[in-house]
């Protein structure tokens, strides 16, 4: 697969997958600190951060529109553009409730309603690129680059997410003092980050290659074709032997952490007399989009280790106790209600390792589900499980929050590992012994 320019992978490669990380982090994370700051209730910060999931959750059932309308490239630089507008649209739209109004911490999600349209443009034109920048990494490059360049990819994907929930959050609370107007700062961080993704996007225009099997497709199948294709992709999945088992695993494995991460941040955010840690919101970027993501991923690569090293059988009872365990760390810090940073980080920093090292054993039983025929279709189909499984508990967890409080709710997220361990032990027995060692 040669390309009719003869540009290195390095030139598009690293800043491809960071602008494929920017959108989805600033969508479902930095929204729910914002919204936080800007006095949106638990309930309503979990409720509406939730459902803008659903892109991700129903994005199989248009990508194949992407692969046959226009090319991959084309989709790549119009949704980058249309994301550097909604950006923009977001610092223009954000409410500015008084200082009064956010205090009460039940600021009206009337005034978010516009705010709330333009992120759900945001996520679907994100999960948009998603689709068409992994197939135009697999069109561009021959299978030796594909696998050269995999940990590069993921590395500076890892690398957004510490610029999204780290430097993008710092960055906002630093503003939050300088001005000390809440909606001003968080409309001038958008303004940033807008300008910042506009530049990549430019960036791309130029020096993103056009591969030669990159073409539009003259002969593209009538919409008819490709329903009945998608069709029976779909049916063939769900033809799969013990594909049931798989939906619950999938849907369950993650429940304690689909609960539980849509209430860290507020948790690190709220005030003392509300049972939160009374972080500053520079503070949170530091602590969870810093130190928590550089845990994260050294959980990922040790999980990857050991995955290849032992087998997913034999991984997934250690993976799934360290998906399940280290959800201790806020239980202690609700009850305990440290003031030092130090402890405060340590306990991110284990909890997100753990959740790091036990999410490889969910990723390699979604490969070992997909594998067959339409392998890469039914891969789409686990993610947009795996999405699903992320919104619905997510809807429900600030009602439960504001039920329990917030040590309750962390004994709840603990109780819910209960089913962690069900699901491993059932699925645990049909998985190959050596599948997944190296």
């Amino acid at each position: 697969m040669k390309s009719n320019k003869s540009l290195s992978p390095w030139f598009w490669v690293p800043t491809l997958y960071f602008a494929e990380g920017i959108p989805y982090f600033i969508v479902n994370t930095i929204s729910t600190i914002m919204f936080k700051k800007m006095g949106m209730s638990n309930p309503d910060i979990a409720a509406y951060t939730s459902i803008l999931y659903l892109p991700w959750v129903i994005k199989p059932f248009w990508s194949p529109f992407v692969d046959i309308i226009r090319t991959k490239r084309w989709w790549v630089i119009a949704m980058q553009i249309l994301m550097s507008a909604t950006f923009i649209g977001l610092a223009l739209a954000l409410p500015r409730p008084s200082a009064e109004v956010i205090a009460t911490g039940h600021t009206p999600v009337s005034l978010f309603v516009l705010t709330l349209i333009i992120f759900w443009i945001t996520a679907f034109a994100s999960s948009t690129h998603d689709i068409a920048a992994d197939g135009y990494y697999m069109l561009a490059l021959d299978q030796g680059d594909q696998s050269l360049f995999v940990g590069i990819r993921s590395t500076f994907y890892r690398l957004s997410s510490i610029f999204g929930q780290g430097v993008l959050v710092v960055i906002a609370g630093l503003l939050e003092t300088r001005y000390s107007d809440i909606p001003k700062a968080w409309s001038v961080t958008m303004v940033v980050c807008a300008v910042l993704f506009a530049a990549i996007t430019l960036y791309h225009v130029f020096f993103m290659p056009r591969p030669l099997q990159d073409v539009r497709r003259e002969n593209a199948a009538s919409a008819r074709d490709i329903f009945k294709e998608f069709g029976r992709t779909f049916a063939t999945f769900f033809k799969k032997p013990l594909v049931l088992l798989a939906i619950v695993f999938m849907l369950l494995y993650r429940l304690p952490e689909a609960f539980l991460i849509k209430m860290i941040n507020p948790f690190l955010l709220d005030a003392a007399a509300e049972g939160g840690l009374a972080l500053s919101t520079e503070t949170v970027g530091l602590v969870y989009g810093t130190i928590g993501i550089i845990g994260l991923t050294v959980g990922g690569i040790i999980g990857g280790i050991a995955a290849s090293k032992w087998g997913l059988r034999k991984a997934m009872w250690p993976m799934a106790a360290c998906m399940t365990l280290p959800c201790l760390t806020f239980v202690y810090l609700s009850m305990a209600v440290p003031t030092n940073i130090a402890v405060i980080s340590t306990c991110v920093f284990i909890e997100q390792f753990g959740y790091g090292f036990g999410f490889t054993a969910y990723m390699l039983f979604m490969i070992f589900v997909s594998e067959g025929e339409f392998k890469t279709s039914h891969y789409s189909l686990c993610t947009a499980f795996m999405a699903l499984s992320m919104m619905i508990p997510g809807f429900f967890a600030g009602w439960l929050q504001v039920s329990l409080g917030y040590v309750g709710f962390f004994w709840m997220v603990m109780a819910c590992c209960l089913a962690t361990v069900a699901v491993t032990f059932a699925v645990k027995r049909v998985v190959p012994k050596e599948y997944g060692k190296k």
